[in-house]
């Protein structure tokens, strides 16, 4: 308490970084409540029926076409973005024009509206290349806009491998690709996979991008040309409409426990990669 009497600016400071905490933590604790208390009495076996239709209003194809147009924006985003960032930090001269080009890019794209990304991506798939609302289309805009996120986190990762790491492999005659594979990848595996994780939460809340891609049809969607709704746009159509608002609060409880669930595995999948490593 000394310390503090001596330098009131730091209790002040620490005071402030307190009550933030405790504002922020309320603050994400009473949305959290406030849907479970609304959606968990509407938690019933009906929403998890395999067909749609008005009386049950089933999440479940909306579940199954969210998985689906995940793996397929991650299949494109995830491999563009950990090897744009390979060739960033290990072969592209640091601090180059082109690196920070490419840096500012990412971050610039990182902070647009993913709005914005829906109408990119209704006029070049849904209009230009005629794909119509499909899940071909949303998942493709959905990969453009997490692209951004996973070349940053990747590249981030990497910067913080050593160099005495890569200056060692090479000293020893490995290759550069060895080195990079072998030497380098690992310890930085716990970053990529953190960043691909919360790519993932990110496409499974995302609605607006989607309702001008994929559409909202209420329907297992297995044909990538096929529309199909997921579960952020399930949320979004039942409350818009007003009749199942119960409903709703219900999915959005499903949708809230897959976040946080892959927030958590993310956090999981870091440290033990870098108790491994």
């Amino acid at each position: 308490m000394q310390k503090y009497l001596r330098h009131p600016g730091s209790l002040a400071l620490r005071l402030l970084c307190l009550l933030s905490g405790i504002i922020t933590g309320g603050a994400l604790l009473l949305v959290a409540g406030y849907v479970l208390v609304k959606g968990v009495p509407y938690l019933k076996p009906s929403l998890f029926a395999l067909e749609y239709n008005s009386e049950n209003v089933s999440m479940l194809p909306a579940l199954i076409n969210t998985v689906w147009m995940t793996a397929l924006a991650l299949a494109v985003a995830a491999p563009l973005g950990i090897g744009g960032a390979i060739y960033l930090v290990e072969y592209a001269p640091r601090n180059s024009r082109l690196v920070r080009l490419v840096r500012v890019t990412a971050e610039t794209l990182s902070g647009i509206p993913s709005i914005l990304y829906g109408l990119f991506g209704m006029i070049l798939f849904v209009t230009a290349l005629r794909w119509r609302y499909s899940v071909l289309s949303g998942a493709l805009t959905l990969a453009i806009m997490v692209l951004p996120l996973i070349l940053r986190t990747t590249e981030e990762a990497l910067l913080s491998v050593p160099d005495g790491y890569r200056e060692g492999s090479l000293a020893l005659g490995a290759g550069k690709l060895r080195t990079v594979m072998k030497v380098v990848l690992p310890p930085a595996s716990g970053g990529i996979f953190a960043g691909i994780i919360l790519a993932t939460g990110r496409i499974v809340g995302e609605t607006a991008a989607l309702i001008y891609t994929a559409g909202t049809v209420a329907k297992i969607a297995l044909n990538p040309m096929s529309s199909g709704s997921t579960l952020a746009v399930h949320v979004y159509v039942l409350s818009g409409e007003g009749l199942h608002v119960g409903e709703a609060y219900a999915t959005a409880v499903v949708l809230m426990v897959i976040v946080f669930l892959m927030n958590a595995l993310s956090s999981w999948i870091a440290k033990r990669c870098n108790r491994n490593s």
